[in-house]
């Protein structure tokens, strides 16, 4: 039977213990083995020394761990370090590389190249790669159009001896992404996630005096009644979602590794993670989308109230006192940010020309903060809003975080000499707190003049 280096190790460590296990036992009891140990022991280290056999063989031999590929759909990556979730994708540590770099240097890739001597493809060659998974998405930089090896306006003119792939990045395509760090991180290996909300408390704790009658009637004051408390509580299903998308690109464009790992990395890559942002803040649940934050039922809301400055203050207030929870950032769009750093103090010469509240220009390039707490700049708020809570119960769980899959079996690609490749992740987003958590309304108009108006 096939199997791969890592379950053949498995397999003969768990015949190792158990015969240490009996070794163990005679060896506590000052004795030598019975004949029943004896046997067990003999069989055990068989079967250990079998599957040590079975594991070298699967290390150096390719055509099994392709034929394990074949019967599992996803390309094994036999890697120091490297391992299976638990939906059965095998998911290699980074060490440092780029989701493309792992991509490109993989088991997967490196066969298909292999197969196109000099990297130029045959026209009737067929392309149809298993998928490869990988470890979490940390955003790089990712529309859709084909990619040639031929045009000065694709990857034509991106081809180079030195192989440096694409000379200008994706970034000025790109926003900075970073709700994933402020969210709590989590895992999961079903398709739904369920979880207790607490709805409502009822706390009548008091102090109760000592019985002084024996009558039973609840409404006997000397009976020492203790009163009665209650929580309620709702269950809440939170489905696992798939994000992908794909891109074409020509068999020659194929063969540019450098300009893959950008494609991979700068596009693809970030073209999930962007959108999965989005779905954090904005889904509304239904059809395919994750029940984003301005969506979730019991979150708190602060109308505009005065200013900027005096609405934001009062939000974290409600963080605290209504939501009963310890607020840790705000998440702002930038515009609305820009607003807030350059209100400034009143002064003779008239509202606003004094000194900015948040340091002016000599305060650029510090972390900026916000009646104490941490902002966190984020596009995917719409300007006008923005949000303050414990992020912490918010909780991003990855089901599959990312696969890359290359097949040229799309429409009539193959006689074209066209290739897919496919990114996909799995995930779901829910907030286990909503009460923790203020949507700010900063659409107000400012205050003529300006000192702290705005």
């Amino acid at each position: 039977m096939s199997t791969t280096t890592v379950d053949a190790a498995e397999e003969m460590k768990v015949h190792l213990k158990a015969a240490r296990d009996i070794s163990e036992v005679a060896e506590k009891a000052g004795r030598d083995f019975t004949d029943e140990e004896r046997g067990q022991v003999n069989e055990l280290v068989a079967k250990a020394k079998a599957a040590q056999e079975r594991a070298k063989q699967a290390k150096g031999d390719a055509a099994v761990r392709a034929a394990i590929a074949d019967l599992d759909g996803v390309e094994v990556q036999e890697k120091s370090g490297s391992f299976r979730t638990p939906s059965g994708l095998i998911v290699p540590q980074r060490g440092g590389k780029s989701l493309g770099q792992l991509y490109v240097e993989g088991n997967e890739f490196q066969e298909l190249m292999h197969s196109a001597p000099g990297g130029h493809f045959q026209k009737n060659h067929r392309i149809n790669t298993r998928p490869t998974g990988f470890s979490s998405l940390t955003p790089n930089r990712g529309s859709k159009a084909l990619v040639t090896g031929v045009s000065q306006t694709s990857a034509g003119s991106l081809i180079e001896p030195d192989q440096l792939g694409l000379r200008v990045g994706l970034e000025p395509f790109q926003r900075p992404l970073t709700l994933r760090d402020l969210v709590t991180s989590g895992t999961t290996s079903t398709d739904s996630i369920e979880y207790v909300r607490v709805t409502s408390i009822t706390n009548n704790a008091a102090p109760v005096p000592e019985a002084t009658a024996s009558t039973q009637q609840l409404t006997n004051a000397a009976g020492g009644y203790k009163p009665e408390s209650a929580l309620a509580t709702a269950k809440v299903t939170t489905p696992v979602r798939t994000i992908a998308h794909w891109i074409p690109i020509t068999k020659r464009a194929l063969s540019d590794a450098a300009q893959m790992v950008t494609l991979i990395d700068s596009f693809l890559e970030y073209g999930l993670e962007e959108e999965l942002e989005d779905q954090m803040v904005a889904g509304d649940g239904t059809g395919e989308n994750l029940e984003g934050l301005a969506n979730v039922s019991g979150v708190q809301s602060q109308a505009w109230d005065t200013n900027r400055l005096v609405t934001t203050r009062k939000a974290k207030t409600k963080v605290r006192i209504t939501g009963r929870s310890q607020p840790n950032g705000y998440v702002i769009n930038p515009a609305d940010l820009e607003e807030i750093e350059l209100l400034r103090e009143d002064t003779g010469a008239g509202a606003g020309t004094g000194a900015f509240f948040f340091g002016g220009p000599a305060a650029a390039g510090q972390a900026p903060t916000l009646w104490g707490l941490p902002v966190v700049e984020s596009e995917a708020v719409p300007a006008g809003t923005a949000y303050v809570g414990d992020w912490r119960k918010a909780i991003l769980w990855d089901r599959e975080q990312s696969s890359i899959t290359t097949t040229d079996s799309h429409d009539n690609f193959f006689v074209r000499n066209l290739v897919v490749i496919l990114a996909e992740m799995r995930a779901a987003f829910g907030v286990i707190q909503p009460s923790a958590f203020v949507e700010i309304d900063l659409s107000g108009e400012p205050e003529a003049g300006g000192g702290g108006g705005g």
